[in-house]
């Protein structure tokens, strides 16, 4: 388990860090919903939100950057009082807590803001460590749109919208 760990603010100096790994994870096409194609410049303004938004980073105390993750409204108006989320982890530093600890970050970061709720809208089936570790947070599988994701090895998977009450 990571020891250590300091999640902070991102910053635009960060960017060229998670960049690569962003890259990569998209570009595998297994748990994010994103063109497997999108260009760096596209990323870069999807990914580092602006307040009242915001895009955190992991590091270990040399200031590597772990993982990041972002946190917004996930939906406008009437729902605005719901969360949404984003977590990436750079797979040379998985499971090692970085998810988790970026996890319970946005939940209290949601909670601390007021929202009263928090929504995944997309979490691939496949995707077996991040549904297991939502559903340890308290995360809860709402519904599944079958044949929701079209993963590259597998073919057409569910895509699980889980929730959790704050």
């Amino acid at each position: 388990m990571l020891t250590g760990v300091l999640i902070r603010e991102a910053t635009a100096a960060d960017w060229p860090a998670i960049w690569p790994f962003f890259h990569a994870i998209v570009a595998a096409g297994e748990t994010y919903t994103y063109p497997r194609d999108m260009d760096e410049p596209t990323s870069r303004e999807m990914w580092m939100l602006a307040p009242p938004s915001r895009t955190v980073v992991a590091v270990d105390a040399a200031g590597t950057v772990l993982g990041s993750a972002k946190m917004n409204a996930n939906h406008m108006g009437a729902a605005a009082h719901i969360a949404g989320a984003s977590f990436m982890v750079d797979p040379a530093h998985g499971g090692r807590g970085v998810g988790r600890a970026l996890g319970e970050y946005a939940v209290d970061w949601a909670r601390t803001t007021g929202f009263r709720a928090m929504q995944f809208n997309a979490v691939v089936e496949t995707n077996t460590r991040a549904v297991a570790l939502w559903q340890s947070l308290g995360f809860e599988i709402m519904t599944t749109l079958p044949e929701g994701f079209l993963h590259p090895a597998k073919g057409y998977v569910g895509l699980h919208i889980m929730y959790r009450r704050l």
